[in-house]
């Protein structure tokens, strides 16, 4: 979303600016960089002498997610504030953060967006940081912090609401238009990486390839089988959460897999998703439910009267939109749950080889295109529940050893060691358990039924 004073106030005029602000991503392969973002659960410690319950997740204030901002924030050399209302919601890197950024999930998911680094040694070093600088303030406060897809005990109106605006309008809308839309901003994490495209035609084929297998990335990094204390038949229950959250603005668009898939096509799927909000002035105005189409051709809509599209406005509209793959002036890698820092730095390491090197997507694309886009859309409503055991032609964990293959030979290609992180898919893929089998091991053996011991041992 925009900040104050960020918004590009620019008149749309044609569907045609809107199409260059896609283009205007594209860089030449040596430009290319990765930048990887996930998302922690906080929870109370035990022995917290504030009298808050073990594992209980924490409030905005007091002695919670502000605290531990401020603690971070400091002098402000490092980190400056970010803020909604005067209410601090995130911190923006400075000096040797620069390009990083913290913010917040609705009920107080920590995330650290990475700075663009041209490694994936660089992506291990700046989360081991971002953990080591996150223990020290946290434990003072009496918090830790877990990485898991889903919240694994406690229920939704347990879960805390942090002080965004974006978030209000969210929870009055996803009610209207899913299932379980509260569910996903409440009582999820992922982790995701961030990948650039030299041009439309190298965005596409990179659009089509990661598209497709986002569902095997689901199943590798299943690392959320627990729903209010108890196993409740997924391995991923995050994804599955993402099967009835808001259908219009998320899955697996069609218009990727079309042969003239590019830019345009992509504009005009954003287009057509219900729109949330505007800024103006610095305030942000629930427009939810509105269409962007009709107000770019002029038709009424009473939520938008008086306002004149923007191109800034079509740049927040893209944050609203959550395809398994998201297209902004790069490409989000959006199917895994969170996980053990060794299995989301094998998720950047996946993706970084499969598309950086432009042989190895050559062989990636036809790899993908053996089967229809509809095997790839079965895939996906499978794998919430069955992970790896989910039906695929020629076997899931067959499809996972060819595509972690080629993603170690894209890496190798990169010459710089960077393979070493694709151990723990290798292990997967040869028929080792997922991160979600590993814990109902655990819970039905030493932890006796009692889900609570995840979060000490899943703690980063």
């Amino acid at each position: 979303m925009s900040n104050p004073g960020d918004l590009n106030d620019t008149p749309i005029e044609s569907k045609a600016q809107l199409v260059a602000i896609l283009a205007d991503g594209a860089k030449p392969q040596t430009a290319w960089r990765i930048g990887t973002e996930h998302e922690k659960f906080g929870f109370v410690l035990p022995g917290d002498r504030s009298g808050r319950e073990a594992y209980s997740p924490p409030a905005y204030k007091p002695e919670g997610i502000e605290a531990l901002l401020e603690a971070l924030k400091g002098d402000g050399s490092s980190w400056q504030a970010i803020e909604d209302k005067e209410q601090l919601i995130g911190l923006k890197g400075q000096g040797a953060h620069k390009g990083e950024s913290i913010s917040l999930e609705p009920a107080g998911q920590f995330e650290l967006s990475g700075k663009p680094v041209a490694t994936l040694h660089e992506t291990r070093s700046e989360m081991a940081a971002h953990f080591e600088a996150l223990r020290e303030p946290a434990k003072a406060l009496g918090l830790g912090f877990a990485p898991l897809g889903f919240q694994p005990l406690w229920p939704r109106d347990a879960m805390p609401i942090m002080p965004k605006s974006r978030y209000a309008i969210m929870r009055r809308y996803m009610p209207l238009v899913g299932s379980m839309g509260l569910d996903m901003m409440t009582r999820t994490c992922t982790v995701q990486v961030n990948l650039d495209f030299g041009s439309e035609e190298d965005m596409a084929r990179k659009m089509r390839v990661s598209l497709a297998l986002q569902p095997l990335a689901t199943a590798l990094f299943a690392n959320s089988p627990f729903y209010e204390g108890k196993p409740n038949g997924f391995l991923s229950n995050r994804a599955n959460v993402w099967t009835d959250t808001d259908n219009a603005r998320s899955g697996m668009p069609a218009c990727c897999f079309e042969d003239d898939f590019g830019f345009e096509s992509y504009v005009d799927w954003v287009l057509d998703v219900p729109m949330y909000f505007i800024m103006r002035d610095g305030q942000i105005h629930d427009v939810a439910g509105a269409s962007f189409r009709d107000w770019l051709e002029g038709r009424p809509q009473p939520q938008l009267a008086g306002f004149t599209p923007t191109l800034g406005d079509f740049e927040d509209h893209l944050t609203t939109v959550f395809p398994d793959v998201r297209l902004k002036q790069f490409l989000e890698m959006r199917g895994a749950d969170a996980g053990s820092p060794e299995m989301m730095l094998a998720q950047s390491a996946l993706w970084v080889g499969l598309l950086y090197d432009p042989a190895t997507l050559v062989e990636a694309e036809k790899l993908v295109k053996e089967q229809t886009w509809s095997v790839y859309e079965a895939l996906r409503a499978e794998v919430p529940g069955k992970a790896m055991d989910a039906a695929f032609p020629g076997g899931l964990r067959n499809l996972a050893k060819r595509v972690v293959s080629l993603a170690e030979q894209g890496l190798r290609a990169r010459g710089l060691g960077e393979e070493i992180y694709l151990a723990p898919l290798m292990k997967i893929a040869d028929g080792g358990q997922t991160q979600a089998e590993y814990w109902l091991d655990r819970y039905h053996g030493p932890w006796k039924g009692d889900v609570r011991f995840i979060f000490d041992e899943a703690a980063v």
